[in-house]
């Protein structure tokens, strides 16, 4: 069994109440998410832990904070208010960019190995369960699946893609983009 990435726990520890009965699903999705990021990075995965800690920890919490499914400019502002008050604006630009991107739907043109393609695939593995590896192998996703459970993470997603539903039926994913970057 994996240990949970200590970063990501302190992170989202305060959000408990208001992610609530879905705290736990979120959570494992996150540390799941991590350590896909770590598989996919190969050989920069130390150097870039912190980063997709960040990243995974903060990504999706706007849903939660602000209670839309369009949660990634909040999503955005409490990763760059956290690491501005760490010290680690430097760090702003990209963990933003991997937030941004993380549902884009192709890579950026020439953009095989950054962090925030590499986190985008990441999400894709978490997302389909494993069907989408991008390489990772089976192993690494039954040990990662087993040692972060699903948790009700999916269940979630559908109980929040149906309430949308009915509120905003023609724009039922306000953050799906076809390539990386704000601009979609």
């Amino acid at each position: 069994m994996l240990a949970p990435e200590p970063l990501i726990e302190m992170l989202l520890a305060p959000h408990a109440p208001t992610a609530g009965a879905d705290f736990c699903g979120d959570t494992n999705h996150c540390q799941r998410m991590f350590r896909f990021c770590l598989a996919l990075a190969g050989e920069r995965a130390s150097a870039e832990r912190d980063i997709y800690a960040v990243a995974a920890a903060f990504h999706d919490l706007g849903i939660f904070n602000a209670g839309t499914l369009d949660y990634l400019p909040p999503s955005r502002a409490l990763a760059r208010d956290w690491l501005a008050a760490h010290g680690k604006s430097a760090l702003d630009r990209v963990v933003e960019d991997m937030i941004e991107s993380h549902h884009a739907l192709l890579s950026r043109l020439g953009d095989r190995d950054s962090p925030t393609e590499i986190f985008r695939r990441a999400y894709l593995v978490d997302l389909s369960l494993g069907a989408v590896r991008f390489g990772v192998p089976s192993a690494i996703v039954t040990e990662v699946r087993q040692s972060f459970p699903n948790a009700g993470f999916h269940r979630f997603l559908v109980r929040a893609f149906g309430r949308r539903a009915l509120t905003h039926p023609f724009a039922l994913a306000p953050m799906l983009k076809w390539r990386p970057g704000r601009s979609g």
